[in-house]
């Protein structure tokens, strides 16, 4: 760790950074967002009584899966729960290690790095977690939202408020961090002077609809699909609860749904959309593009809409 820190910059405190933070880190088991499964796909280790195992079985399992970075985002986690974030941020820095592609290990890092400092509100080893975050996944939102932590420290607050406002339009409609970041930028907004009312409305008009919106076309308002949703308040606090490769076992369960929800219905657009979407998010491309081209089977007549929606996910 870094013992050169400084205070806190002005314009947003650190506590209403890390509260936007720690949304993000709930978000980690709904889909939308980039869950980490763990190079080995193993499963954490579990109690004798069903409880959540232990930090002491968790750096057991982790110590005995030298080359296995799954165990070690568990224990990570664990530790990031109980607010042992120096402890969490060396497990995550293991983990990153055997999985150096995996962007969201980084970003982890990166935040528990951030929450570890004691004065500094971005030390200089999680900024260079959140670039390589970002350099391997672009799309990464917990990276993403603090790098505009970064432009509002050093008094770019336009940049900061325009990053956000950026990673709010690539936002899920009801994602976990949604409330928190929009009043992130109404809070930085104000204190700068700057209107970002009319900027936020923008924004908020040309955002994909959200998974449970009523409406033609929309999951919700196929009749007798209840079993085709985005995460229900319950789901994202259990989420929260999770390790990483049960945050990673719940949100493919419920791409499972929609898959078989799809097959049902094929003729559900905007399905196929967050079925591409989730995918991608699951670092699962050739299954997006698998579903692209059953979504094109499906819906010829719309072809070219969903190639283009495809293209704006990445899919090649």
């Amino acid at each position: 760790m870094d013992t050169k820190e400084k205070a806190p910059a002005e314009g947003a405190s650190k506590a209403g950074w890390i509260l936007l933070g720690a949304a993000l880190v709930l978000a980690a088991g709904s889909i939308g967002y980039n869950v980490y499964g763990g190079a080995g796909g193993g499963d954490a280790p579990a109690s004798v009584d069903g409880a959540a195992p232990s930090i002491e079985d968790l750096r057991k399992a982790a110590e005995a899966a030298s080359d296995d970075a799954g165990p070690w985002a568990d224990l990570a986690f664990a530790h990031f729960r109980q607010g042992q974030f120096a402890e969490a941020a060396t497990a995550y820095a293991r983990a990153a290690e055997i999985a150096p592609e995996d962007a969201v290990l980084h970003s982890a890092l990166g935040e528990a790095l951030v929450m570890a400092s004691s004065r500094d509100p971005l030390p200089p080893q999680a900024l260079a977690a959140f670039e390589k975050a970002l350099a391997l996944d672009p799309s990464d939102p917990r990276a993403r939202y603090f790098m505009g932590v970064k432009k509002d420290i050093d008094k770019d607050h336009e940049g900061a408020i325009a990053a956000w406002l950026d990673l709010l339009a690539d936002t899920p409609p009801g994602a976990p961090w949604e409330a928190d970041l929009v009043r992130t930028i109404e809070q930085v907004g104000k204190i700068n002077g700057i209107d970002v009312a009319p900027r936020i409305a923008k924004v908020q008009e040309g955002r994909q609809p959200p998974l449970l919106a009523p409406g033609p076309g929309s999951l919700a308002a196929d009749a007798g699909a209840p079993d085709v949703r985005g995460p229900s308040a319950a789901e994202v606090a259990a989420a929260g609860a999770m390790t990483p490769s049960q945050q990673r076992e719940m949100a493919e369960g419920m791409v499972a749904q929609l898959e078989g929800r799809l097959q049902e219905n094929p003729g559900n657009l905007d399905g196929w959309v967050m079925l591409m979407r989730s995918r991608m998010t699951l670092g699962e491309p050739a299954k997006a593009k698998a579903a692209l081209e059953a979504a094109i089977k499906a819906n010829p007549a719309e072809a070219a809409e969903l190639r283009r929606q495809a293209q704006a996910l990445g899919i090649g």
